[in-house]
C-alpha cells in the first residue's frame, strides 16, 4: 500500500455527498419545548459555588489591569509581574477613579487621579474578589452576588490539560440572559438547520426526560448527538458528541467517539447587565481540543496559525446563536417571563 493511500486512510476526515439545505429531515417534532425546558431548569439549580467567568486568560497580561462587568458591578482584574491574579471594585474608593487603565506596581493598582495604592489584600472601603485562573479562563468569585456556598474555585469538569492540547477563546455580547444562551446550547437539534456551514447529519441519539430528577449529576443529564463537523461542502469528521450543562451559566460539549475523545468546547453566559437595565451577557467559549494522532503535535506547534481559524469559527457560530438567544429573551420576557 502506498505511503499516500495509508495516510489518506488514517486521516479522520470522510467525504460527504453535498444535500440540499431543504431535504433536511425536519427535527422541530423531536426538538421537544419541554424537554429544553426543563434541561434548562435543572441546570439553573446546580451549583457554582458564586464563581463568573470574566474572559481568557490571556486577556489579562502580566502588568496589565482591564476592566470587566458582571451583573452591573464594576470590575478591574489585573495581574501581577510573577503571574498572579486578582480583582476588585472597578472604581478607586478615594473619589471614584476608574481603575481599569491604573498602572499596576508589584501587585498594587496605582490610581491615576490621587495616586492612591490598592492591593490584593483590599480594604473595608475597597473589598477584593477571589480569582482563579485555570490556564484557559479567568473567574472571579463574587458571593454577595452569588448567594451561594462559596467553594476554593470554580466546578472541575471534563477538560484535557491545556498544556498539551489547542487552546482557542472567544467572547461575543448578547441582549440575552445567561438562560437563554444555556437554552440554545441545550437544543443541538437545531444545529445542521441553522448552522448547515458547521455541520451535517445531525442525528439526538439521547436525550434526558423532562422528568428527571434535579439531584441526578450533571453527567446523567445528557444530550447525546452523532454529527458530522463540516470542512467545506465535501469533507467532513464524524464525531458522537454529549452536551451537559453542569451550572447556570455553562454548557459542556465534549467528543465521546471519534477523533478528538475528550476534546471539549465549554460555553460560558456572563451576565453584564444590572437589576433594571436591558438584558445583556457575556458568552465566552472556549475550544480545548486533544487527539493521540502525531499530526496533532504539528497543529500545537502551528497554534499562533491554527487558533485564529478556530476562533473565526466559534465567532461565526455564535453570531447566529446570540441571534437565536435574543429572540428567545424577547420573546420570554414578552410573554411574562422570568429574568433569570
Amino acid at each position: 500500500m502506498s505511503g499516500r493511500r495509508r495516510t489518506a486512510r488514517s486521516l479522520p476526515l470522510r467525504r460527504v455527498r453535498r444535500q440540499r439545505w431543504l431535504d433536511q429531515e425536519p427535527t422541530w417534532k423531536e426538538a421537544g419545548v419541554a424537554t429544553i425546558e426543563a434541561a434548562a431548569d435543572r441546570a439553573a439549580r446546580r451549583p457554582t459555588g458564586n464563581w463568573y467567568v470574566v474572559g481568557s486568560s490571556g486577556a489579562v497580561r502580566p502588568g496589565r489591569a482591564v476592566p470587566r462587568r458582571v451583573a452591573g458591578r464594576e470590575l478591574v482584574v489585573w495581574r501581577a509581574p510573577a503571574g498572579d491574579v486578582h480583582a476588585g471594585p472597578g472604581g478607586c474608593p478615594h473619589l471614584g477613579a476608574p481603575l481599569c487603565d491604573a498602572p499596576v506596581d508589584g501587585h498594587d493598582l496605582v490610581c491615576r487621579w490621587h495616586g492612591m495604592r490598592l492591593g490584593p489584600a483590599g480594604s473595608p472601603a475597597w473589598p477584593t474578589n477571589p480569582c482563579h485562573d485555570d490556564g484557559v479562563l479567568l473567574w472571579v468569585r463574587l458571593d454577595d452576588l452569588g448567594g451561594e456556598e462559596a467553594t476554593k474555585a470554580p466546578p472541575a469538569g471534563h477538560r484535557p490539560d491545556p498544556r498539551t492540547a489547542l487552546t482557542a477563546v472567544v467572547s461575543l455580547a448578547g441582549r440575552c440572559e445567561p438562560r437563554d444562551v444555556v437554552a440554545n446550547r441545550l437544543d443541538p437539534w437545531h444545529g445542521a438547520w441553522f448552522h448547515p456551514y458547521s455541520f451535517g447529519a445531525l442525528t439526538v441519539l439521547e436525550s434526558p426526560p423532562a422528568t428527571l430528577p434535579v439531584t441526578e449529576p450533571a453527567d446523567a443529564d445528557r444530550f447525546l448527538v452523532r454529527v458530522d463537523f463540516r470542512l467545506g461542502r465535501q469533507l467532513a469528521v464524524p464525531v458522537t458528541a454529549a452536551f451537559t450543562a453542569p451550572g447556570p451559566r455553562t454548557v459542556v460539549m465534549e467528543i465521546v467517539e471519534g477523533e478528538g475523545v475528550g476534546s471539549v468546547v465549554e460555553t460560558h453566559a456572563t451576565p453584564v447587565s444590572g437589576p433594571g437595565e436591558p438584558a445583556r451577557t457575556i458568552v465566552t467559549e472556549a475550544v480545548v481540543a486533544a487527539s493521540a494522532r502525531r499530526g496533532f503535535a504539528v497543529a500545537r506547534a502551528l497554534a499562533p496559525l491554527v487558533r485564529p481559524a478556530v476562533r473565526r469559527g466559534s465567532a461565526r457560530l455564535w453570531r447566529d446563536d446570540l441571534a437565536y438567544a435574543e429572540r428567545r429573551h424577547a420573546l420570554r420576557t414578552r410573554q411574562g417571563g422570568t429574568e433569570a
